[in-house]
């Protein structure tokens, strides 16, 4: 049994593939996975069933894993910040603010080929979505 703190073996095995500057998705379940990720972007579905797991939980996951350089959100067409931005900057470290995109900005920011992971996750929460970059161990 791993010891690390991914014990999913294709999710710990992609996440080890990954090099400085590559992104990870970790998408809500209302994300549309499939239609705004790019080509070379390998899915990863972990929902289990509503709200397991938790977008957060599975960013407390990889934060203990790797790396996390910078990341984005995307933000509401309102402006009003969801809840969970708070909690994202709780587990990221703490030079790490996230950049906030609009909606369509955020799905093109998606799309680039350097989003290598796009993890699909139970999470039942709107707008909760972050693009998380690979920095350097």
């Amino acid at each position: 049994m791993l010891k690390t703190a991914c014990i999913n073996p294709g999710l710990a095995g992609l996440l080890a593939a990954c090099g400085h500057g590559d992104k990870i998705l970790i998408a809500d379940g209302n994300y549309p996975l499939e239609s705004n990720t790019g080509g070379n972007t390998k899915k990863v579905y972990l929902g289990l069933t509503h709200g397991v797991p938790s977008v957060t939980q599975v960013l407390e996951v990889i934060d203990k894993t790797l790396a996390i350089e910078a990341a984005e959100v995307m933000v509401p067409g309102s402006g009003e910040e969801p809840e969970i931005f708070g909690e994202f900057r709780s587990i990221l470290p703490g030079d790490v603010v996230p950049g906030k995109l609009d909606r369509y900005e955020f799905y093109e920011a998606c799309k680039q080929d350097n989003v290598k992971i796009a993890v699909s996750t139970g999470e039942k929460r709107v707008f909760a979505n972050i693009l998380i970059t690979v920095g350097v161990a």
